[in-house]
Order: C-alpha cells, then sequence, then structure tokens
C-alpha cells in the first residue's frame, strides 16, 4: 500500500517513464504488445472499480447530456472534417486519414484514469467512453460511408462489437465487484487503485510504441512530423474542448469532457479496417501515445474547470 501510494502522488511521472522506455526498449515494446487487450481491459477495470457504478451511471439528465458530446465528437466533428478535406482534396492522404479517424473514435479507455491524475472528477470521462464506445459502430458508419477508407464499414463494425463486449464486460465485473466486497472504498484503497492505474498506463504505453523507437531512430524527420501533428490534434482538440464544450456542471464536468476530445482510440482501426490501408500510420499510432501520455502532465492547468459554465442543453 505504501509503495502504491507513492506510484499515486508521482502518477504523470510514471506515465513519463512510460514513454521513455517505449522508445528507447523497442524490444520490450514488441514483447508487451501481444498482452494489450489484457493491459487495456485491467485499467478499465481499476478505473471502474474506482469510481463505482452510482457515480459513473449519475441521473438520467447526466447520461442525456453525455450523449450530445458523445454526437458532437464522434459525429459531427469527424463528418464537419472530412467535408473540407474532401472538397480539398485532402481526405485519402495520410494525414487527412488520421485527422478523421481520431475524431470518429471513441474515447480511449485511460480517459478516467488521466482525469483522475489531473485531480479532476472522472465520472463524466466514464460516461463518455461507456457511451461512445457503445454506440460507435453507428456513428462511424456514416463516416466511413463518406469517406475513401474503405469499400465496406463491415470490419469495423465487426471490431467495435468486441470492443464493446470486453468493455462493457470488464466494467460490469468491476461494478458487481464494487458493490459486493468493496462497497465501501476507503481512501487507502482508493489511493492504491490510483497507483495500480498509474502503473498500468506506464505499461500500455510502452506497448503502443513499438513502432515509434525505430521510425526515430531510422526516419527522424517523418518521425518528427508525425510527432508535431500529433501534439496539434491532440492538445488542441483539448484546449478547443475546453474553451467551446458546453457542460453541464463546470466543476464536475469540464476537465474530462475536455481530455476526451483530443484522446480517442484510432487502435481500433488499425484491427478493423485493411492493413494496406493503415500501414502509413502505424508511426502515427506511436506518436499519438505521446501527447496523449503527458496530457496529465501538460495540461492539468489549462484544463481546470473555468469559472462560469456552459449549459448543455
Amino acid at each position: 500500500m505504501t509503495l502504491l501510494a507513492f506510484v499515486a502522488r508521482h502518477g504523470r511521472w510514471c506515465l513519463v517513464a512510460g514513454l521513455v522506455a517505449g522508445l528507447c526498449l523497442p524490444g520490450l515494446a514488441l514483447t508487451l504488445r501481444p498482452w494489450l487487450p489484457v493491459l487495456v481491459a485491467g485499467l478499465l477495470f481499476v478505473a471502474a472499480l474506482r469510481i463505482g457504478p452510482r457515480e459513473t451511471l449519475g441521473g438520467l439528465a447526466n447520461m442525456r447530456r453525455s450523449l450530445s458530446a458523445v454526437m458532437i465528437y464522434q459525429l459531427a466533428a469527424p463528418l464537419v472534417a472530412l467535408a473540407v478535406l474532401l472538397a480539398l482534396g485532402l481526405a485519402a492522404t495520410p494525414a487527412g486519414i488520421a485527422l478523421v479517424l481520431v475524431l470518429a473514435a471513441p474515447s480511449v479507455t485511460g480517459s478516467p484514469n488521466f482525469t483522475l491524475l489531473m485531480g479532476q472528477n472522472p465520472a463524466v470521462a466514464m460516461r463518455i467512453l461507456l457511451l461512445g464506445t457503445a454506440l460507435f459502430p453507428l456513428t462511424v458508419l456514416p463516416v466511413l460511408a463518406l469517406s475513401p477508407v474503405v469499400d465496406t464499414p463491415g470490419a469495423a463494425v465487426q471490431s467495435a462489437a468486441r470492443l464493446i463486449a470486453v468493455i462493457f464486460g470488464t466494467v460490469a465485473l468491476a461494478f458487481v465487484l464494487r458493490g459486493t466486497i468493496l462497497r465501501d472504498l476507503n481512501d487507502t484503497r482508493r489511493t492504491a487503485l490510483d497507483g495500480v492505474s498509474a502503473i498500468l498506463l506506464a505499461v500500455v504505453v510502452v506497448a503502443l510504441m513499438s513502432a515509434a523507437g525505430p521510425a526515430l531512430l531510422n526516419t527522424p524527420l517523418l518521425f518528427s512530423a508525425w510527432l508535431a501533428f500529433a501534439f496539434v490534434m491532440n492538445f488542441g482538440g483539448q484546449i478547443l474542448a475546453h474553451r467551446l464544450m458546453p457542460v453541464a456542471d463546470e466543476a464536475q464536468d469540464r476537465t474530462g469532457t475536455s481530455v476526451i476530445a483530443g484522446n480517442r482510440n484510432i487502435a481500433l482501426f488499425f484491427v478493423a479496417l485493411p492493413p494496406q490501408t493503415m500501414d502509413g500510420l502505424l508511426i502515427f499510432l506511436g506518436c499519438y501515445q505521446i501527447p496523449m501520455y503527458l496530457t496529465p502532465l501538460l495540461m492539468g492547468r489549462f484544463l481546470k474547470p473555468r469559472s462560469r459554465a456552459v449549459p448543455l442543453a
């Protein structure tokens, strides 16, 4: 418990250590990569156990507002971006594909954990994660239908169905455990779970960066270009959401809603779309992890609740 409490206090630096290991130890990254599904499921389990069902689900009004956020993030935003890219003739470029897929993807499973590491309430991040993942097969269909990425969206829908099964099965198990054995989660146990979460996040990022280390050594200019693009997309999306996205409760919802705007589960598409389409984006996947895992360290002061709330209809 003492060790986990120490890790929890320094959780943001634990993520930085994971990034460095992912870049410097490509052999370790390749070894961990097959374990990604298990690691991600464990990460989600810890977050759901830490938050609990009551705070996660909230009331009907909270779910309705979270649904509005999902529609803006996963449907309106990618369709607007795709329309602009099609008009400019850039929809089939690697950068254009990456932009649309990031915007169309649901939240990464680590968003509640990131929000926790920033000292903010993670409940809204968990609600948007669950709703966005459940609705992903529906929201992604019009995006893929208009995009030159695939001929048919069937493979993406099948992959989304598997993701939904894993996420909701994991969350349900955590909620059952929280409602029975860990009904009264004291501060010591909560801090320990925060430490476990930080460790899992650090291990996951090592596995996700198996292509980034070799690219940094062999093609540094290409790596730098993709890294700059990833930072603009990720941090830019979070800042825009913090400034413009309406929320119901400024103190509770602002940070979690903003974090999700820039941190999306684009890895889903790497198992759902044709390899010939996604091969050119493997470096981007690794680069995208860097701003994602630096979010708790660098974006905390920029994503704090504002002084005035903007009501969400």
